[in-house]
């Protein structure tokens, strides 16, 4: 079993047990980065549902889900082929369907993130893959919000300080993915490490199939799925918000056994794309626990979730990059 802590989301709707709910809040993603959450009222029907259409999907005979490759979307949505994202330059083991809010494409020349705005591609060999993710969607984003909003109070904010980025034109996320084993003595990368580019992330993983892992003090810990939780830890931009007193956590995916597979459904909950996350004035005890905002040359973090999403993009699917905005990519390999 993993040792991150679990915490009970019901406990806040009681007013006697809120406030060590929001200090077991504030704990968790100071010392971790990442806990289970349980108590969402998410219907398990829709777990299931969710589960049956995602493998229903992959089980597509693969012409019919290449009708909907990434690579016909400017906007990065769509089906990725196995082995068609990288992280950090190395290929990832996953198959999957990126999933963003149903929207127009926005008119060029203005700022370069908009490119990621647009409408998304569905199968339509299982048009139920829409109705189940939409369902989904609206669920976790109800989560999330609630979630974020028992963060900022646990940080000694206003409760919807936070409010004012998410209000107009917010930027979710949802990755349908499939996972298959390797043969023994292969590359043991599903997704190689790193850190969630946006705000908050909610998981949710197929029962009983392990693989994610999360790094602590140097060493990595197992998190495997348990039974009815979600998976859920910080972004980028809950660090800058709080100049590291929460700190985004580095984490990885690790490939199923041969012969095995696993499905997993991370769903990003993140602002505007113009929007910048505030920065937060913390209380003088917890701001003396603050360990500023990671500085990487080679992986800088923006508080402006447009440049922090679309460096992501850019760098985990190239070929989408080079095929639909080969000028954006001289520019940004320019450093302009």
């Amino acid at each position: 079993m993993s040792s991150l802590p679990v915490l009970d989301l019901s406990l806040a709707a009681d007013r006697a047990t809120a406030p060590q709910f929001r200090e077991d809040l504030r704990r968790a993603t100071h010392d971790y980065g990442f806990f289970y959450l349980v108590g969402h009222g998410i219907d398990p029907a829709l777990r299931h549902e969710l589960l049956d259409v995602a493998r229903r999907f992959f089980a597509l005979p693969e012409a019919d889900k290449l009708a909907i490759e990434n690579v016909r979307s400017p906007h990065f949505r769509g089906y990725t082929r196995l082995g068609g994202e990288r992280t950090k330059g190395r290929q990832d083991w996953r198959e999957q369907v990126d999933v963003g809010p149903e929207r127009p494409a926005r008119e060029p020349g203005e700022a370069d993130w908009d490119i990621l705005e647009g409408p998304n591609q569905w199968p339509p060999a299982l048009p139920e893959l829409e109705k189940v993710l939409t369902r989904w969607n609206e669920t976790l984003g109800g989560v999330a919000l609630q979630l974020l909003r028992e963060w900022a109070e646990s940080l000694g904010q206003d409760r919807h300080v936070f409010d004012p980025a998410f209000a107009d034109r917010p930027s979710t996320l949802t990755k349908v993915v499939r996972y298959p084993g390797r043969p023994a003595g292969e590359s043991d990368q599903g997704v190689g490490e790193h850190k969630d580019s946006g705000v908050l992330t909610l998981l949710f993983v197929e029962p009983g199939k392990a693989g994610l892992q999360v790094e602590r003090d140097g060493e990595w810990i197992d998190a495997p799925p348990v039974d009815g939780a979600l998976i859920v830890n910080i972004g980028e931009l809950l660090e800058v918000a709080t100049d590291g007193y929460l700190k985004a956590t580095v984490h990885r995916v690790i490939t199923p056994q041969p012969d095995t597979d696993r499905i997993s459904i991370p769903f990003f909950f993140n602002p505007a794309l113009s929007a910048r996350i505030p920065r937060l004035t913390l209380p003088q005890e917890l701001a003396r626990e603050s360990r500023g905002v990671t500085v990487d040359a080679d992986n800088p973090i923006h508080d402006t979730y447009g440049a922090n999403a679309l460096k992501s993009r850019m760098r985990a699917h190239p070929d989408v990059a080079a095929r639909h905005h080969p000028e954006l990519v001289r520019r940004m390999e320019h450093g302009r």
